[in-house]
């Protein structure tokens, strides 16, 4: 009865993801192929409890470009975006996404309409460069939210500071915007009760999503943090404010739930608790994974889930009574948090460190994204000054196989193992 039930129970969140995404897809090339359009958004601020609303269909490019990586295609993208002439240092995503315009939207998985509008933030310089150039192939309106950043590490304000409360205000209005811009363009009145029951999604996302994380504290840990995070991820994203997306997490934390009173875990044989810090190599994703499981280590962390989840990592929750107000907050807070993971992911290592029992730091810059790798070597230096936690700095690239050298990359993990093995052994010894 247990086999049966464990069958059933592990690893559900993860086929029911795969399903909901594949349907996803398809609904997309459905709209594609009516010649209907979308919004283009990303994931950190899409924007979405508002463009739902209007029943607007949403695209997110970067969960688009990603798909050439996994599914090996993305230097034929690349390549083709090169030969008009970008540049090879620039953002892969952007590449890739630009190749799919040129050929009507085609990608691995389907195809995706053309953009209709365009829904962005200021959480990444790289958003500003790319809604323009939509803008300028398709003549369409591009919408930005600029949400105020924390001044300087460490010092956030939260609501009722004043500060706080001018930068909530300042949101609000853009949001009012948008809502004006979303009405012309669609010809429906803007309906504050479907605002809310939005937000009533939203916030079982929210909550479920922080449950998640919360239970990969257990030992051994129950989800990878790289591989299926990835997966949960794309679901914060892309059904967010839906019932679809709050009854995928709701499952998801039963089925977490069920996994640690089983004492179940990820891998069978856990031996090193890792957090990463970046992006996924997505053109050898698997493989990239297993270097690490291969010696027994599991990924419990990653700063990718707090700054790509659109704000679910924190569970915050919507005021469903005085929804404008509290989603302008909830803006404010989530977009900020995404821009704090990747600037200063070090101070969440750090505070969490203990509560997740890490063993070791891997930091993965990568070519194509200056915002997140910029200042990594910065961040591990400051986590050397704070911790005696051992780190591995290893670079590669979220899209371009190009610049992924699996031997070297595989000698310095296995190397970084090797070190961790010994610490354990003085441990061991000194205990």
């Amino acid at each position: 009865m247990n086999e049966i039930k464990n069958k059933e129970m592990v690893g559900r969140g993860t086929r029911e993801g795969a399903a909901l995404f594949r349907d996803w897809f398809q609904d997309l090339t459905e709209k594609a192929e009516k010649g209907e359009t979308a919004a283009y958004v990303f994931v950190m601020g899409s924007i979405a409890e508002i463009l739902r609303v209007f029943d607007l269909p949403m695209v997110f490019p970067e969960i688009h470009s990603l798909q050439t990586a996994v599914r090996h295609v993305a230097d034929d993208y690349l390549n083709v975006a090169e030969d008009y002439g970008y540049s090879p240092d620039i953002c892969g995503y952007v590449k890739a996404d630009f190749a799919m315009q040129m050929q009507n939207g085609k990608h691995p998985m389907g195809q995706i309409p053309k953009p209709g509008i365009a829904v962005l933030t200021n959480a990444c310089n790289t958003y500003l460069k790319w809604g323009e150039i939509w803008e300028r192939i398709y003549d369409i309106p591009m919408v930005s939210i600029d949400v105020p950043a924390t001044r300087e590490a460490g010092t956030r304000t939260w609501p009722g500071d004043e500060q706080f409360e001018r930068e909530k205000r300042y949101v609000k209005t853009q949001l009012k915007e948008l809502i004006e811009i979303c009405e012309k363009m669609t010809g429906k009145k803007f309906d504050i009760d479907k605002l809310r029951e939005i937000l009533g999604h939203v916030n079982t996302m929210s909550t479920g999503w922080k449950r998640v994380m919360e239970l990969n504290q257990s030992r051994p840990s129950l989800f990878n943090a790289l591989t299926d995070g990835t997966v949960y991820l794309g679901m914060s994203n892309v059904f967010r404010g839906t019932p679809e997306g709050a009854e995928f997490f709701t499952r998801l934390v039963e089925e977490m739930e069920y996994m640690s009173a089983n004492g179940i875990g990820t891998l069978t044989d856990e031996k090193y608790r890792l957090s990463f810090i970046g992006v996924p190599c997505y053109p050898i994703f698997r493989r990239f994974n297993e270097m690490f499981t291969e010696w027994g280590g599991a990924f419990v962390m990653s700063t990718y889930l707090w700054f790509a989840s659109g704000g679910t990592n924190l569970g915050v929750q919507y005021d469903l009574d005085n929804p404008m107000d509290s989603l302008a907050e909830g803006v404010l807070i989530s977009v900020r948090d995404a821009m704090d993971s990747m600037f200063h992911p070090e101070l969440t290592v750090l505070d969490k460190t203990n509560d997740f029992n890490i063993d070791g730091v891997v930091y993965h810059p990568i070519k194509s994204c200056r915002t997140t790798s910029a200042g990594m070597a910065d961040n591990r230096r400051a986590l050397m000054e704070n911790s005696d936690l051992p780190s591995l700095f290893i670079e590669s690239d979220m899209m371009d196989s190009r610049v992924v050298g699996e031997a070297q990359m595989k000698n310095r993990i296995d190397a970084f193992f090797e070190g961790l093995a010994s610490r354990k052994a003085k441990e061991a010894i000194g205990a």
